[in-house]
């Protein structure tokens, strides 16, 4: 009888600690979303002065994610690599799109952000952007390039669109912050691949 009660006490503290985890992380995923929004808003109000437009359009594109960290290895947070796909979305008044990425690899990372793009001349941009990773399926030592755990994440990146088509070439790196869940620490990614605007 007593060893029940233990089990189930266990039980008990293992799901409060499960939804103290997962409260933690909508919260930072909130902050994180609220503070870029705001930046975002800030940037977008100020008058910019004349200079070459930003790579131009929105595109799709495939590639690949290499990670080069990893977390704790007695947890079995190695490092992973795998595909990228990756999509822009280009607001046409403000120099800012909307990016998503899918990094594929033992476990799905889902990374949505919003970036602040810097026109270098009339076929390539690079940009700054902020946003976070959320994690899709897989067990818990399985890890994504950019780790195991949901984050607020960076991403420099650049654009340069091929002259004369439709084709773009694009490539950034991922700072996740909190990547690790056993670990602890970040998780840093780089992707690269081409795109098909639209």
């Amino acid at each position: 009888m007593t060893r029940v009660c233990s089990t189930q006490d266990d039980h008990n503290y293992s799901n409060r600690d499960s939804q103290t985890s997962q409260l933690r992380l909508l919260k930072r995923v909130a902050i994180a979303l609220g503070s870029t929004a705001l930046t975002v808003a800030t940037i977008a109000a100020q008058p910019l002065p004349a200079a070459a437009q930003a790579a131009y359009g929105s595109y799709v594109g495939i590639g690949g994610s290499f990670g080069l960290s990893s977390g704790d290895s007695a947890f079995g947070e190695d490092s992973s690599s795998g595909a990228v796909i990756a999509a822009r979305y280009k607001l046409l008044r403000a120099p800012v799109s909307i990016r998503a990425q899918a990094l594929i690899s033992d476990r799905t990372a889902i990374v949505p952000t919003v970036s602040y793009d810097i026109p270098l001349n009339w076929q390539t941009d690079v940009y700054i952007g902020a946003g976070a990773s959320l994690m899709l399926g897989g067990d818990q030592e399985d890890t994504s390039p950019i780790g195991n755990q949901s984050s607020f994440v960076l991403q420099p990146g650049i654009d340069h669109t091929l002259p004369n088509s439709n084709l773009v070439l694009f490539g950034n790196a991922i700072f996740a912050f909190d990547g690790y869940q056993a670990g602890g620490n970040a998780a840093v990614s780089i992707q690269g691949g081409v795109g098909l605007r639209f």
